[in-house]
């Protein structure tokens, strides 16, 4: 009997041995594939949590030089930003801020490269979106009304298509194009929502040019 059982086990061991010299460098290969792969999204992963901790720390410093009006400061960390963590959201959240920040110390130069950029790389579409509407109201005031033309070229979602409409007829008005601008502004108030605040300001704008979109609306049913 145990010796019929050496026989099943030594069989059982040679077709073991079989299978492995057929299959077993294959085997091999595809464990090191797995766990090389698990191991690289592991330091993936470690990685990325590093870069967002770095990230953080400096959005921290680019947020106190805004604060404190240190353009000079901010200016350095924003760039260090910049260059350093260009895919983070904090990289997209300190360009708007520095925007914000150079704009209102009238270091035009330093704001439009700060919106520019973010509308170009920023990480999120909401931010891209938001920078070009930042980016396009600071171009009217500099009187580029071409580029600004071009910087609301591209379609917004419907969150900021509103917006865009609105800052679109600023642009005819600058351009004295009443007319252009009565449809811009209408359009912008048609797609805002009714309990936006910022409709109301797009109403005021339209009043003023002797247009009324309520009664232009009911004209149109």
């Amino acid at each position: 009997m145990s010796k019929h059982l050496d026989l099943e086990e030594q069989e059982q061991l040679d077709q073991l041995k079989h299978f492995w010299n057929k299959y077993g460098n294959v085997i091999t290969w595809l464990l090191i594939v797995v766990m090389g792969s698990y191991a690289g999204w592991n330091g993936y992963q470690y990685w990325q949590k590093q870069q967002s901790t770095k990230a953080a720390a400096l959005f921290d410093e680019v947020e106190r030089a805004a604060s404190s009006g240190d353009t000079s400061k901010l200016e350095r960390s924003w760039n260090d930003m910049r260059d350093r963590f260009p895919g983070t959201t904090y990289a997209a959240q300190s360009a708007l801020l520095a925007g914000r920040t150079f704009q209102q110390a009238e270091k035009t130069d330093a704001a439009l490269s700060a919106l520019k950029w973010a509308s170009e790389n920023a990480s999120d579409g909401a931010s891209v979106q938001l920078a070009r509407l930042r980016l396009a109201n600071l171009q009217i005031q500099q009187k580029a009304f071409d580029e600004a033309t071009k910087t609301l070229a591209k379609p917004f979602t419907p969150a900021f298509s509103g917006l865009a409409l609105d800052i679109q007829g600023d642009i005819f008005m600058a351009q004295n194009k009443p007319l252009d601008a009565v449809k811009a502004y209408t359009d912008a108030w048609s797609k805002l929502e009714v309990n936006n605040e910022y409709r109301r300001l797009v109403l005021a704008k339209l009043n003023a040019l002797g247009a009324d979109p309520e009664t232009t609306k009911g004209a149109s049913k």
